[in-house]
């Protein structure tokens, strides 16, 4: 059995939220970061960590690949042309949604607060906002981000997404808004968030 260790507001809802619609079983220990259990399997104290076969896997994204990889679910074959196209659209969300995201967190809370720009956040909603309309021009028709059927990329977007309205990030496109509400009504979704 799988074993994810992390909080359900962390990047680990990530993780908790891939299994849940893989409807495989898992234990889910809800250490916070840089705690004692964390560190333990991962010296930077980061979550996610998800334990297999006693082998702890760290990065929230390298996770979700596995696990897809493995299970042969929310993800195109290796090798393919859509899976090139699906690799590109999480490193885009990466670079330009979580990226944005995590610098913002360190500058309003995590860094020292003498380290802190807090000017900064400005600019990353600005750049946030023009990644949106970058993202709306790659949007397949259908339900989500690849057409219709869903993949990692779009556990990633919907976490990013649920993230910046926490952080006061404006989602400005109505294509994202309407996404962002069908994936957090999923069941799936909505089981890995209570946890």
């Amino acid at each position: 059995m799988y074993v994810v260790i992390g909080t359900s507001n962390s990047r680990a809802l990530r993780v908790l939220w891939l299994l849940e619609e893989l409807g495989l079983p898992f234990q889910h220990v809800a250490a916070t970061p840089r705690s004692e259990g964390v560190v333990t399997f991962n010296p930077t104290g980061k979550v996610p960590v998800l334990i297999d076969d006693g082998t702890p896997i760290t990065d929230s994204t390298a996770i979700l690949t596995y696990l897809a990889d493995r299970h042969g679910d929310l993800t195109h074959p290796a090798g393919t042309l859509d899976r090139a196209r699906q690799d590109s659209l999480t490193q885009f969300l990466l670079d330009e949604f979580d990226a944005a995201l995590w610098l913002a967190a360190r500058h309003s809370f995590l860094l020292p607060e003498e380290m802190r720009l807090s000017a900064i956040k400005n600019t990353l909603r600005w750049e946030f906002e023009r990644s949106q309309k970058v993202l709306v021009h790659r949007l397949a028709e259908g339900e989500f981000l690849m057409g219709d059927r869903m993949t990692v990329p779009d556990i990633i977007l919907t976490h990013c997404l649920v993230w910046a309205l926490t952080a006061k990030f404006p989602i400005t496109e109505s294509r994202l808004t309407d996404y962002l509400e069908r994936m957090k009504a999923r069941p799936a979704y909505q089981r890995a968030a209570a946890r």
